[in-house]
């Protein structure tokens, strides 16, 4: 607390500084530090109060938020702070336009004489109370992983069947059927009807979910709803439907209300498109722009193919007009020489081989016969045989009578033993 003290002697005007503002006169008025001190002061005793309002401002400044809270019934306004370390205590979502009861205390700075309230609670009234549970429910899944792009599905490129969920004879369900037959005028559709709001939404949804999963013949489900309030859409943030969407097999896409609607359903979906018209271009696609990129994919494949022949073509022209294939006789003829020659070294040396092999074998054939039986017989000379083929070497062995065969160079007679040798003869 800033301490004013009186420095004035007897009959002297005290300084503004000194003169407290209930005591102060034209004559002797107070400074506007002491005023803005003694308001800040009086203001200081007040304790938290709760008040209930509306947002109108909402400003971030390095962390902070510098907003105005207005009366409900009338047009009432507050000033109020909330710093960054009470920012992360409340809603994430809260700003323009919520119904909120923040608990404030009143805060006066004393050098500019600015007046505010420095909040240090704050939720939604009402609606707000669901959608904070909402927000933590966000949270947990998320935590879970079901938000996880990497666990979302792949929409077929052209679906054969489509499942919509949506209310019956709703605009929502209009607004699919037109927009997806204008993108292609074969797509079909299976629907099935469900309350898109208050105590059967979520039964009937969860039906109807079940019931086009199990359809073989369905490739994609889309679940449309119009435009609401919040309160309306609440349906479509129950944990049963967002568990039974993330565990369909078959994709699903999620067309509640307007781009500005958020319910959880739209974070599990494979797919969140902003309305039911973009749900219906998202998944379908437009037979004319399919049209549109054949051609231009066959004129692509045209020009490159004419562009590889052309290239190819000029590739083997600029080959042809080189020497060697323009006129390759020279070289025939100059291979054909070679040729000729290497085969006239072989044939020489193939006879050469032969001459010498011919005379080898006449050497051998000489030596042969040098060494052969038949050509000792030939020069008078016989061999004498014992019954069974033994050559007789020693008249002893031959007793008397004994057959013999005496082979010659020209046959062979038969005779028989004479006796012993005698000895000396």
């Amino acid at each position: 607390m800033t301490v004013f003290e009186a420095a004035t002697g007897p009959g002297e005007t005290p300084p503004a500084d000194a003169v407290a503002p209930r005591d102060s006169t034209p004559a002797a008025p107070t400074s506007v530090a002491r005023l803005n001190a003694t308001i800040r002061d009086f203001i200081a005793r007040w304790n938290t109060v709760w008040v209930e309002g509306e947002i109108t401002a909402w400003n971030v400044r390095a962390g902070n938020v510098f907003a105005r809270l207005k009366d409900t019934q009338s047009d009432a306004q507050i000033s109020i702070r909330i710093w960054s370390s009470v920012r992360a205590r409340i809603p994430a979502d809260l700003g323009v336009g919520d119904h909120v009861v923040a608990a404030v205390k009143a805060d006066y700075f004393v050098k500019s004489g600015d007046f505010s309230f420095a909040v240090s609670a704050m939720k939604h009234v009402g609606l707000g109370d669901q959608l904070e549970r909402l927000e933590k429910l966000r949270q947990q899944l998320r935590r879970e992983g079901l938000f996880d792009s990497a666990r979302k599905k792949r929409l077929p490129f052209l679906p054969h069947v489509i499942g919509l969920i949506t209310g019956e004879r709703s605009d929502a369900e209009k607004d699919v059927h037109r927009n997806a037959e204008l993108r292609w005028p074969q797509v079909r559709f299976r629907t099935e009807y469900a309350a898109v709001q208050g105590d059967r939404c979520v039964p009937d949804t969860l039906a109807a979910l079940r019931r086009l999963d199990a359809d073989p013949e369905v490739d994609v489900i889309i679940i449309a709803r119009g435009g609401g309030d919040p309160q309306t859409l609440l349906g479509f943030s129950d944990e049963r439907l967002v568990r039974a969407v993330s565990a369909a097999t078959t994709p699903v896409v999620s067309a509640i209300g307007h781009e500005n609607d958020h319910p959880l359903l739209d974070d599990v979906a494979d797919l969140r498109a902003s309305t039911p018209t973009d749900a219906a271009k998202r998944v379908v696609p437009d037979v004319g722009e399919q049209r549109a990129l054949i051609a231009q994919l066959r004129s692509r494949s045209t020009s490159r193919l004419t562009q590889r022949l052309t290239h190819d073509i000029a590739q083997l022209e600029q080959l042809r007009s080189r020497p060697v294939l323009r006129s390759p006789d020279p070289i025939i003829d100059s291979r054909a020489q070679e040729l000729w020659l290497t085969q006239a070294r072989g044939r020489d040396a193939l006879t050469r081989r032969l001459d010498d092999a011919g005379r080898r074998t006449g050497e051998l054939r000489a030596a042969l016969r040098a060494l052969s039986p038949a050509a000792t017989l030939a020069r008078g000379y016989a061999i004498a045989h014992l019954d069974g083929g033994v050559i007789l070497r020693d008249a002893a062995d031959a007793p008397r009578g004994a057959a013999l065969t005496i082979t010659v160079d020209r046959g062979s007679v038969a005779a028989r033993s004479e006796g012993e040798i005698e000895e000396g003869s």
